[in-house]
């Protein structure tokens, strides 16, 4: 599975790449104004920056809900850099618009996902990545890894090869379970990623192998 990770800080960009499992980025307007970022050019300024500092897609979203405006900030965002995908939300021209990018060769995610006939629609219209966002479905009672099980086994029945990118993604055990059900990409807050090194084990192994280690050095008593 591809680690993506969700925000719009250089530094937490730079950190989890620093680690070696860093895949692409999503980002969004919402996360730009955290950082800051704001008006058209520092924006996209700010997306050409996240682009150099990875190896990997950077989900970059349209404003615009109707379809000519997505298809010409579509065009224009992705003209930034090659690694640009556009974000797109999944409203009837959202559709449209992924249909527009794929038969020009644009890459496109489909986001604000919440249900398999969404995520049907969206691989059917040639969409790149398509992301359910699994956390605001829990947080309304709703199982949001059993709505990327289900994805994966549609994708799978008919060979749609969009890409599943499991979104709102809230703590390590949601990573895992993405995993296990099958989810190609998790995109993740950085804490969440950091979390998936702690375990209470290693910690208390590491801090005997090393009281261990102090105690073979000092010296023999005569």
């Amino acid at each position: 599975m591809k680690f993506f990770i969700d925000t719009a800080s250089l530094a937490q960009i730079k950190e989890a790449a620093a680690l070696g499992v860093l895949d692409g980025v999503t980002t969004n307007p919402s996360l730009m104004a955290k950082e800051g970022i704001a008006g058209e050019e520092r924006v996209r300024k700010h997306y050409v920056d996240i682009c150099e500092a990875v190896d990997g897609d950077v989900s970059a979203e349209v404003i615009a809900t109707d379809l000519a405006g997505m298809v010409r900030e579509g065009e224009e965002l992705a003209a930034l850099h090659p690694r640009i995908v556009v974000k797109v939300p999944m409203i009837k021209d959202g559709v449209k618009a992924i249909r527009h990018f794929s038969s020009k060769g644009i890459r496109t995610n489909c986001t604000l996902v919440f249900s398999a006939g969404q995520a049907l629609l969206a691989a059917k219209a040639g969409a790149t990545y398509v992301s359910p966002f699994i956390g605001r479905l829990d947080d309304v009672s709703t199982d949001g890894v059993a709505l990327i099980r289900q994805i994966r086994t549609i994708y799978d029945n008919y060979g749609l090869h969009t890409q599943v990118l499991a979104a709102s993604i809230r703590h390590p055990m949601h990573i895992i379970q993405c995993a296990e059900v099958g989810a190609d990409v998790a995109t993740c807050p950085l804490s969440a990623i950091l979390a998936l090194f702690d375990h209470p084990l290693t910690t208390i192994g590491l801090e005997k192998f090393l009281a261990d280690h102090r105690k073979a050095q000092q010296p023999a008593k005569v």
